[in-house]
């Protein structure tokens, strides 16, 4: 679960419809609205009472289940997923939209045989897996692509 603001229903709709949106923890597609409450304002007669300097807000209470940083992985999946990525990309170059033709050489022993990352479309890679070019998909998305 993860936390997002929209300009409006319709702006969400959209992207929605459009397919551009994804989880920002591990990329998926499968996005869905939950509660929320726009334009709630707090009632102009009630008394606004500041925080006291010593006690930092929402001191005393406990946190939301799950609240805490989007940047850290919050469960044992999250976090190994989250090393995974890490080791996969240290080990390897991402190539980018190079993928393809960098797999295809390196198979025809065009260029040396190195751990390689990147894009390719679905058609792209089946075609290099009926060519015996051995490749896997990842299971995240490229930075770059991520939200």
């Amino acid at each position: 679960m993860f936390d997002s603001w929209f300009q409006s229903a319709a702006a969400y709709n959209t992207l929605a419809g459009s397919g551009h949106l994804s989880c920002a923890v591990c990329g998926s597609a499968a996005v869905e609205k939950d509660l929320m409450a726009p334009r709630v304002r707090p009632d102009a007669a009630a008394p606004q009472t500041p925080a006291k300097p010593d006690a930092p807000a929402g001191a005393g209470q406990a946190a939301p289940r799950g609240a805490g940083p989007l940047s850290h992985p919050a469960s044992v999946a999250e976090q190994a997923m989250a090393e995974l990525r890490r080791k996969i990309e240290a080990e390897s170059v991402d190539v980018g939209s190079r993928f393809v033709d960098e797999a295809r050489r390196m198979h025809d022993g065009d260029l040396p045989k190195r751990s390689i990352r990147g894009e390719a479309q679905v058609g792209e890679a089946i075609k290099l897996l009926e060519d015996g070019i051995p490749i896997a998909p990842l299971p995240f998305l490229p930075k770059r692509r991520a939200n």
